[in-house]
């Protein structure tokens, strides 16, 4: 029998999963683990579940020393917090949850272009406020997005999954960038440069990994290409924006509002985005839901007893 540290309280079925095999602990805290929790788990199990904001960086795993940890289980698509490369150089093998999440997220993307598009977060916020006297013709007059020009940047499963939602569900013409070619199964058409993007559609939705490489992929360049009748959207990562340069974009008026589900320091947003009615705000909701947070906390599960298990894993990085 085998240790797992998983890192946050995850729902039952994945613990229950874990449980009936190996060893499970639990860390009761839904913050981020320090350096010292780190370096103590990975001398201390034999797998560790860990998530968003768990750095397990190269000068985690050199701090460790005497590592019993042999694999990183991650909970999430995204595992730009761990240092794939020094973990394996330490022994540690590092899987993800692909697939999982795919549709969850794209609906989430969605809900910020209808929010933001028909300012759906102002009006609530009125009414909540007592500031509504009634229907007028000029109240809160937002954009259609039926018919509208879509861009996306990375064409990947969520990529893909917001594009089809795009064009099938409200007639939207979908461009896309992505940095290898790609023939997605919907009517789309590749551009060839990210400003050529930014300059042709009037949403612009971000589904790019995190990482060194995509960092401020979108900076003040891009959103000075955009539209001043743009929306942009964000259920990325939250460094994959340059989030001064929209915030001056927003402030200048050079795109004319913003979704985000994501943050360059999260959980810090910054008090510019939180006082502007034009942008749509959300705690990193982009996988939440019961049945998708469950299942990707299967994957999680079986890749950890997989391992275990000698068999392959079912969704290595």
């Amino acid at each position: 029998m085998k240790t797992v540290l998983v890192t946050r309280p995850l729902p039952q079925p994945v613990i229950a999963a874990l449980a009936a095999a190996h060893k499970v602990a639990v860390r009761d805290e839904t913050g981020p683990m320090s350096g010292d929790e780190m370096v103590a788990a990975l001398r201390r199990f034999d797998a560790i579940l860990p998530t968003i904001g768990d750095a397990f960086s190269a000068e985690i795993f050199a701090q460790a020393g005497q590592i019993r940890t042999r694999l990183l289980a991650n909970f999430g698509v995204g595992y730009n917090h761990i240092d794939v490369a020094a973990a394996s150089a330490h022994g540690i093998a590092v899987t993800n949850t692909p697939g999982v999440l795919t549709d969850t997220t794209a609906d989430l993307a969605l809900t910020l272009i209808l929010m933001t598009a028909r300012r759906a977060g102002e009006g609530e916020r009125l009414l909540r406020a007592g500031g509504w006297t009634g229907w007028h013709p000029t109240q809160l007059m937002g954009m259609d997005v039926s018919g509208k020009v879509l861009g996306i940047v990375g064409m990947g499963r969520i990529g893909e999954a917001i594009a089809r939602r795009g064009h099938f569900g409200f007639g939207m013409k979908v461009l896309f960038y992505n940095r290898s070619p790609k023939t997605p199964d919907l009517p789309a058409r590749q551009v060839g440069s990210l400003a050529a993007l930014a300059a042709a559609c009037d949403v612009m939705v971000v589904a790019v990994p995190g990482g060194a490489e995509t960092r401020h992929l979108i900076d003040a360049d891009i959103f000075a290409a955009m539209k001043p009748t743009a929306l942009f959207i964000n259920i990325a990562r939250g460094d994959v924006v340059d989030e001064a340069a929209l915030i001056a974009a927003l402030q200048a008026g050079g795109i004319a509002g913003a979704g985000l589900d994501v943050y360059e320091r999260e959980p810090v947003v910054p008090e510019a985005l939180t006082r502007m009615e034009n942008v749509t705000l959300l705690p990193h909701l982009g996988s939440a839901t019961l049945e998708t947070r469950t299942a990707m906390g299967m994957l999680a599960a079986d890749n950890i007893l997989a391992f275990f298990a000698g068999k392959p894993l079912p969704s290595p990085v």
